[in-house]
This record gives structure tokens, C-alpha cells and sequence, in this order.
């Protein structure tokens, strides 16, 4: 009996302002998986070999952002209002998707990564999905209030969430030429996370556990894709598709077999 496995992968922090068309597109099995280029992950037989060490940071921004909840993120707040009252600016919502707009450009554009154009393609998708899905789905399971008390979807931030899944994607596919990508990326994402507090759109928690989050999904997308990459090669009917509802986008993975 045939039985179709099929991933979604919710990319909720893209707000669209007009119609989307939704086109099916054949995942690229043209690839061999080049296992050497996923250090410090190994694999074996093509399944991913879990090593605790990759997760140390996120795991210490997870358990930082739970541990500041309630007075400390409150401090924080009441101090960045007196040095900051009425801040407002728009420059977080583009600085959130510069990272992976980075990454996927220098690959386009044939700059030599970890992997090839199709790979940070198919990484960068998986990486922003997963983060986004468990971001949303804290936010409406969790209802934490927004410091300027706008919506009941606060913890934890979208916005950071996405900057340092990008971040991650950059260090890992260009911070082997120059730390300098790594750098450029974490600073970009750190400054995406100070502004959503500043703009009291976010409390330090928030931030700091979606930065977790962020780090967090791409280090397990890293390890996970050779498997991945495995099934959907063996698998031939697969299909990537994208998709929205309302101002909400992202995409949908399926394998019959």
C-alpha cells in the first residue's frame, strides 16, 4: 500500500499585501549528497547522528529567555521606555529576512558555500519553516500579552526567530571563508531582536527564547537534511508546493512511497 508522507513548513512572519499564485515545483534530484560538507554533524547510513554539543548555545537562549519571564523582562522594559519612549521605526521587518536573503543571493550569484544553490535553497526553506511553525504555534498556545499590550502573541518573537535562522544559514554555508560572514549575520539578528524591544513590541524573553528557537531549528535542519535528501531522492514522487491563506505563506513537502 502506497502511503504519502508529507512535511509542512509555515512561514508565518511573511506578511503578503496582494495575491499570490501557488505553483507546484519538482524537488531537484539531480544532486549526490556530499555527507563531508555537514561537519560538526555526522551521519551514518544516511541517518543523522545527534550530537549535544551543536545545541549548547540555543539551549542556553532557550532556558535564558524562560528564566527572565515576568520581573526581569518587565525591568527591562520599563528601562528601555525611559531611554527610548516613543521609538518607532519599520527597519527590523526587512533586517529579519536579510540573513537568508544574503545567503541564497551569494549562492545565485555562484560564491562557492557549504553546499550548492539548490541545497541553501531547499536548507534555508526547511530552516525558516520549522522555526516559523514553532514559533506560531507558541504564540497562540502560550497567549503571553505584548508589552504595549497590542495582541496576546508575543512569546516568543517571530521576527528574531527568523533573523537568526538566517544568521545560522550564513555562518554555516559562509563562515568557513571569513568569520565575517558569521559576524555580519548574528550582529544583523541581534539588532532585529533589540529593536522589537525598543519598539515594545516584544519582552527580553520573547527575544532571547526566539533567537533559540531560531539557532536551534537550522542546527537540526543541518542535521536531518542528508536523511532528507536520501528519501526524497529515492522517492521520486515528490513535490514541493508552495502555499498561503490569507496573509499567511509557506510551503508543503510530499512524498509518495
Amino acid at each position: 500500500m502506497k502511503q504519502q508522507l508529507i512535511f509542512w513548513f509555515f512561514i508565518g512572519s511573511l506578511s503578503f499585501n496582494r495575491p499570490i499564485q501557488a505553483q507546484i515545483a519538482p524537488v531537484d534530484t539531480s544532486v549526490t549528497v556530499n555527507r563531508s560538507a555537514f561537519n560538526p554533524v555526522s551521519v551514518e547510513n544516511n541517518r543523522p547522528v545527534f550530537r549535544p554539543t551543536t545545541f549548547i548555545v540555543p539551549a542556553t537562549l532557550l532556558t535564558a529567555g524562560l528564566l527572565v519571564q515576568g520581573p526581569i523582562s518587565r525591568q527591562v522594559r520599563s528601562e528601555v521606555l525611559r531611554q527610548f519612549p516613543h521609538f518607532r521605526s519599520s527597519v527590523d521587518d526587512y533586517l529579519q529576512l536579510t540573513p537568508t536573503v544574503v545567503v541564497l543571493g551569494l549562492g545565485a550569484a555562484g560564491v562557492k558555500g557549504k553546499h550548492g544553490f539548490g541545497d541553501q535553497l531547499a536548507l534555508a526553506v526547511l530552516a525558516n519553516g520549522l522555526a516559523q511553525g514553532l514559533t506560531f504555534t507558541l504564540k497562540y498556545t502560550v497567549a503571553y500579552p505584548r508589552p504595549d499590550g497590542n495582541g496576546h502573541d508575543s512569546f516568543p518573537s517571530g521576527h528574531t526567530a527568523s533573523a537568526f535562522t538566517g544568521a545560522t544559514l550564513l555562518a554555516k554555508e559562509y563562515g568557513g571563508r571569513s568569520p565575517w560572514y558569521a559576524i555580519a549575520g548574528y550582529a544583523t539578528a541581534t539588532t532585529v531582536g533589540g529593536f522589537r524591544i525598543i519598539k515594545n513590541r516584544h519582552w527580553l524573553a520573547d527575544v532571547l527564547f526566539g533567537a533559540g528557537i531560531g539557532i536551534a531549528s537550522t542546527e537540526a535542519v543541518y542535521l536531518a537534511y542528508p536523511w532528507l535528501k536520501h528519501l526524497v531522492i529515492r522517492r521520486k514522487q515528490t513535490a514541493i508546493m508552495p502555499i498561503y491563506q490569507g496573509n499567511w505563506g509557506g510551503f508543503c513537502l510530499t512524498s509518495v512511497f
